[in-house]
């Protein structure tokens, strides 16, 4: 059965999105079977992986609405071992849409359930703000993966996330635990990105991933080629860190 692993920050800019398709790419590169599922309405890791975002037909907008079934919205082999539940900027609106529903939190769990034993991991990319979007993912999932810009302001954006994930672990997901927090965008030569990763260490009683992603310009160029790094640049130091990133994420679910 497969493990569901929400990719989340309220804040924008930390490499969310980078994080879950590459991932989503290097877990597959390893032989898992992974469907990363796009759920943030800028669509950027549809786009990201080579889909245009304004010619899907259905999208999980369509699906969350019950417009198309889950077979319908599935993009099978996008990479060889993964599939991706695309996204455009319609989601925006289903926030709205979705108050009408019973059980409204609860509508992308129903879906991905269905397909949780044809994967080995399924990668929700959340959007960076705390609405009923990524409730729904976060309520669909087994895990919680934050990641966190080496910056001054990271500690702040995760206190925010932590209580999130507390209060949906409390009213509707109660097995959801923190699958770890990875530091992104990590800049060697600075004083504050170290400085970053030693005070998180030191106040987050939390897993940490010794995998840190550095800045890296390749990492940066590959989504507008509609690309994941490890295709667009298989030998640069962003995709070495996202394999090693899957391999620990692996080795975590064995455990």
């Amino acid at each position: 059965m497969g493990r569901i692993i929400a990719i989340a920050n309220q804040k924008g800019g930390v490499g969310k999105t980078t994080t879950a398709i590459n991932l989503s790419a290097c877990l597959a590169e390893a032989g898992q079977r992974v469907l990363m599922v796009d759920f943030d309405p800028q669509g950027n890791g549809t786009s990201g992986l080579g889909l245009e975002k304004g010619s899907i037909e259905n999208t999980v907008y369509e699906l969350l609405l019950e417009e198309c079934t889950l077979d319908e919205c599935i993009t099978e082999s996008i990479q060889e071992h993964l599939d991706v539940l695309p996204s455009d900027e319609n989601l925006a609106g289903a926030e709205i849409e979705l108050l009408e529903f019973e059980n409204k939190e609860e509508i992308l769990k129903k879906y991905l359930n269905q397909v949780k034993n044809n994967y080995d991991y399924i990668i929700i990319d959340c959007p960076p703000s705390l609405n009923i979007l990524t409730i729904n993912a976060l309520t669909a999932s087994d895990t919680v993966l934050v990641p966190i810009q080496c910056e001054y302001y990271a500690l702040e954006g995760l206190s925010q996330v932590m209580k999130t994930i507390h209060l949906v672990k409390k009213k509707l997901n109660p097995s959801l635990e923190m699958e770890g927090v990875v530091f992104t965008m990590y800049d060697a030569r600075t004083n504050l990105s170290l400085e970053v990763v030693e005070s998180v260490k030191s106040t987050l009683h939390q897993n940490i991933y010794k995998t840190i992603i550095p800045r890296n310009v390749r990492l940066a160029e590959a989504p507008s080629h509609g690309m994941s790094i490890n295709l667009y640049d298989s030998r640069s130091t962003g995709a070495e860190s996202y394999r090693l990133l899957a391999a620990e994420v692996m080795s975590r679910g064995e455990g």
